[in-house]
């Protein structure tokens, strides 16, 4: 049987690496060890791996810094902290800085299997986004149009209240930047800033996600875990894409935001929150309250500061600013301070209509930086990866046979695009995969699909 996917084991105990990597190969997990934090990284660094599952404690590198830097390094890799020693602030701490899951000993073995299960999945849809997210500047938001102006004083004059915000707009618009935005400018900037994508989990995984659960609330439950609401107090609990929840979660949520109270799973006890929320969607919540898939109550309720970010191609010339201050960003970022778009370059870029919005443009200037010769970055440049866009979405390619149909068409540019993405990068896998705008998973299945691995 395939594998499943696969993980990184540290922790400076031989005997533990072993209990902990023969329960995740009876899960079909392949599993790589490292005796410590250094040995971690030096393994990522030419490791493909889903999920990093991590000690705490360690002499020299431990697992709160290995933490640090896995979100540094390699955004799209999961990390999932196991200790002995838990405690609520130090889980929190844990969330603050981007962990996954906190694992208190003893685990359940189903429940560390889930958990693992659930980073991995989490792991496969993630994109190779970079450390520091290049669209932001002042306010967290690039753009001189009057709707980009418009969003900023918005975010201004709600950051300091405590009134729920709906986030509204197209996917690659920026929603998460606005809402990370409303949590730096205001009063609760030095509290955590939690995030749960309510779609990624289905009804029961959802709830337990949110409110934590007991022990013993169900087979496998075998030490108290809070969930996110607990895990954002004092701070913000991003609820991104909201409208995807089901009818039944949606009771839950309204008594959570009405009422700032929740019960864990399997719990008695109801216990107060000091949270603030955000929610964003991609969706038509209107349309869905007329068709009884979301209730009106709870969209009131969300709805009370709306905030709706604009498509790139209704925000004038801000595609323009936006791809020559990525390019600054980026071309510092792949060790070409000095690269540049010449005007033509510019003026061919601000014609497009970007339908990804900022996201596609991102992905497309680093690619420019990346695969082109030249310090300053040509029309010719822009044209030419215009056309591999194109044909990447079926248009006819050099190179592929005579009379070939569209998937193999489409492979063959596709192959031509990994071979000259590895190239550029130095064969620097997580490089190249941001080159293309994928998964590092992707990316290896991908080189394994055409050969190339």
């Amino acid at each position: 049987m395939a594998s499943t996917g696969s993980v990184l084991l540290v922790d400076d105990d031989v005997a533990v690496r072993k209990v902990l990597g023969a329960l995740l190969e009876q899960a079909n997990v392949t599993v790589h060890h490292a005796g410590s934090g250094e040995e971690a990284l030096e393994k990522l660094k030419g490791t493909l791996v889903d999920v990093v599952v991590t000690d705490v404690r360690m002499p020299g590198i431990d697992g709160m810094q290995l933490l640090e830097q896995v979100v540094q390094k390699w955004p799209d890799v999961p990390v999932i902290l196991v200790t002995a020693h838990g405690s609520v602030p130090m889980a929190v701490e844990a969330m603050k800085k981007g962990a996954q899951d906190f694992v208190l000993k003893p685990f359940d073995r189903d429940e560390l299997v889930y958990i693992v299960s659930k980073a991995m999945a989490k792991a496969r849809h993630a994109t190779a986004a970079p450390a520091v997210d290049a669209t932001k500047g002042e306010g967290g938001l690039w753009g001189e149009s009057q709707p980009m102006v418009e969003v900023r004083e918005l975010i201004a004059r709600a950051a300091g209240s405590n009134a729920t915000v709906l986030v509204r707009g197209e996917s690659g618009t920026g929603k998460e930047l606005a809402a990370r935005a409303l949590h730096d400018s205001g009063k609760r900037r030095d509290k955590p800033f939690v995030t749960i994508h309510c779609g990624a989990f289905p009804d029961t995984l959802l709830e337990s996600e949110l409110f934590g659960y007991e022990k013993g609330a169900f087979t496998g439950a075998v030490t108290r875990k809070l969930g996110r609401v607990e895990l954002a107090e004092g701070g913000t609990l991003f609820l991104d894409e909201i409208g995807d929840v089901s009818p039944a979660t949606q009771v839950k949520l309204l008594r959570l935001i009405q009422e700032k109270q929740l019960t864990r799973l399997g719990g008695r006890e109801n216990i107060t929150i000091d949270v603030r929320f955000v929610a964003a969607t991609h969706k038509p919540l209107e349309e869905l309250v007329k068709k009884g898939e979301f209730r009106e109550d709870l969209f009131y309720r969300l709805n009370v500061v709306p905030i709706t970010m604009p498509p790139l191609r209704t925000r004038g010339g801000d595609a323009v600013l936006l791809a020559r201050r990525l390019a600054g960003v980026l071309g510092a970022e792949n060790g070409r301070p000095k690269v540049r778009l010449a005007e033509s370059a510019v003026q061919l870029i601000g014609a497009q209509a970007w339908p990804g919005n900022v996201r596609q443009l991102r992905n497309f200037i680093e690619r420019l930086i990346v695969l082109s010769p030249a310090d300053e970055i040509s029309g010719a440049d822009v044209e030419r990866e215009l056309k591999r866009e194109a044909d990447l979405h079926g248009a006819a390619v050099a190179g592929a046979p005579a009379g070939a149909g569209l998937e193999a068409r489409r492979a063959q540019v596709e192959k031509e695009a990994l071979i000259e993405a590895l190239k550029k990068s130095n064969d620097n896998r997580t490089t190249a995969a941001r080159i293309l705008g994928v998964s590092r998973r992707t990316l290896y299945n991908k080189l394994a699909e055409h050969g190339l691995g």
